[in-house]
């Protein structure tokens, strides 16, 4: 009987248990167990099975390419690590991209986004609600208008009081304003569509990012990096498991002017903006920050 390749055995073992995400770890522990016969010459050149498994281990995830060209219904999330492996029994992949099997919304990410930012990055946010706003021009009108999340960045907070008057008198760079857009997955099918919807409704503030808990397929996070790279919108890899362990994929190019003409658009339209920018001015007047107004 003809032995299987190490990839070969990996997309059998996938296939054998469809719709459940491995890491390269549990597939590894997987295989050699139920093909022992063909690694135990293998296995025998290691000094200990933890150094025989490490191997295993690499080489999965350094065959990723082999993986796919056996079977094209595998999926590979490459982030946030560690990489996941599943087979996916369906023609519509690319499309649903395994959102059928998540089990919360993006409005689940919400709170979780606002506290990554306000701990890791010294942010103070405000959540959009596309619902609050007037919606007085026709339909579609306001379509990719808002963004889910705004926040601002003191940058003169631990400034002496004289640097500060500086900033205010001079360039009033002071604050930093970003925008956020958050999808639950990125993956070959939406990623273009979430991208472009980031530019539109994020590229009025200094900084704008697409955030997302996973990145699925072969060519999403190579797409992500052509698009950021000719638009300036960053990436953030939310991990719900672990905030701190969240990470910015891609830095956002920072504008050194904020799109007042664009921000007045989404404040016409929108209460929960317009208060954003309440604070935001109360602020640059007096240099006070109301904690209790913010991240929420």
């Amino acid at each position: 009987m003809k032995t299987l390749s190490q990839a070969a055995k990996v997309v059998t073992f996938l296939r054998q248990n469809p719709q459940q995400k491995f890491t390269a770890r549990k597939i590894a522990e997987a295989i050699t167990a139920q093909y022992s016969a063909d690694y135990q010459h293998k296995k025998a050149k290691f000094a200990n099975p933890k150094a025989f498994m490490q191997q295993i281990v690499a080489e999965i995830g350094s065959q990723k390419d082999a993986i796919l060209k056996n079977c094209p219904e595998i999926q590979i999330q490459d982030k946030p690590r560690p990489r996941l492996f599943w087979y996916e029994n369906s023609s519509d992949t690319e499309i649903s991209g395994g959102l059928k099997h998540q089990t919360f919304s993006e409005h689940d990410l919400y709170p979780q986004l606002m506290q990554f930012l306000s701990q890791e990055l010294n942010l103070y946010c405000l959540r959009i609600d596309e619902k609050r706003s007037k919606n007085n021009r026709g339909h579609k009108g306001n379509q990719w208008l808002h963004p889910d999340i705004v926040a601002m960045q003191a940058l003169d907070k631990q400034w002496t009081q004289d640097i500060q008057d500086c900033a205010k008198l001079g360039s009033g760079k002071n604050v930093v304003l970003w925008s956020f857009e958050v999808k639950c997955e990125l993956n070959g099918g939406n990623v273009r569509e979430s991208f472009f919807q980031a530019v539109s409704n994020s590229s009025w503030a200094n900084e704008g990012y697409l955030v997302t808990t996973a990145i699925v397929g072969e060519h999403t996070e190579e797409e992500l990096r052509i698009l950021s790279a000719l638009h300036g919108i960053g990436v953030i890899i939310l991990n719900l498991d672990d905030l701190n362990e969240s990470e910015i994929l891609l830095p956002a190019k920072r504008k050194t002017e904020i799109d007042w003409q664009s921000a007045n658009r989404i404040v016409e339209q929108n209460t929960d903006f317009n208060k954003f920018i309440e604070y935001v001015a109360i602020y640059y007047k007096t240099g006070k920050i109301v904690k209790e107004s913010w991240n929420k």
